[in-house]
């Protein structure tokens, strides 16, 4: 699945979206009312399509990332704790080669905040990857409801 064919199936699968693009990139956001304020705009996935935010993929070959934002219990249950040291470029040591296509692994620069990725997927991944969108958009709209319920 390429990075056109991901977007389509992420803003044809899934209600309430506000789907931002800058740069070339794609970002996706639970908003079901689209009054959500800019510093609420926190999206649960992206496809980033190039090396505009970090090098460490390797995008410049027309490859793509699947970046996906996931509860900590599922986070952990796929690779541990979360990483705590980066290295001089904001990077996180996590011993996974962040290059590497068709393999989930720690986002590389926010796995501190239980994000995962995935650069290409396809066979080895793809049935994978998309559940854990869909486990991404569960948990960005859970948060949103307490949000809501907490507004009154």
């Amino acid at each position: 699945m390429n990075a056109d064919e991901m977007k389509r199936h992420i803003t044809t699968s899934y209600a309430g979206l506000r789907v931002a693009e800058h740069l070339g990139d794609t970002f996706f956001i639970f908003d079901p009312d689209g009054d959500l304020p800019p510093n609420l705009q926190m999206p649960f996935a992206t496809l980033v399509t190039g090396d505009n935010y970090d090098a460490v993929s390797a995008l410049g070959d027309g490859s793509y990332r699947l970046n996906l934002g996931l509860p900590r219990d599922r986070y952990v249950a796929l690779f541990g704790p979360a990483p705590g040291h980066r290295d001089e470029n904001g990077v996180y040591d996590t011993g996974f080669d962040y290059a590497a296509r068709d393999v989930l692994m720690p986002h590389p620069v926010y796995a501190g905040q239980n994000w995962v990725a995935v650069v290409n997927p396809s066979a080895a991944t793809l049935d994978s990857a998309l559940a854990l969108v869909a486990e991404a958009y569960d948990f960005a709209a859970r948060k949103h409801a307490n949000r809501e319920a907490r507004r009154g």
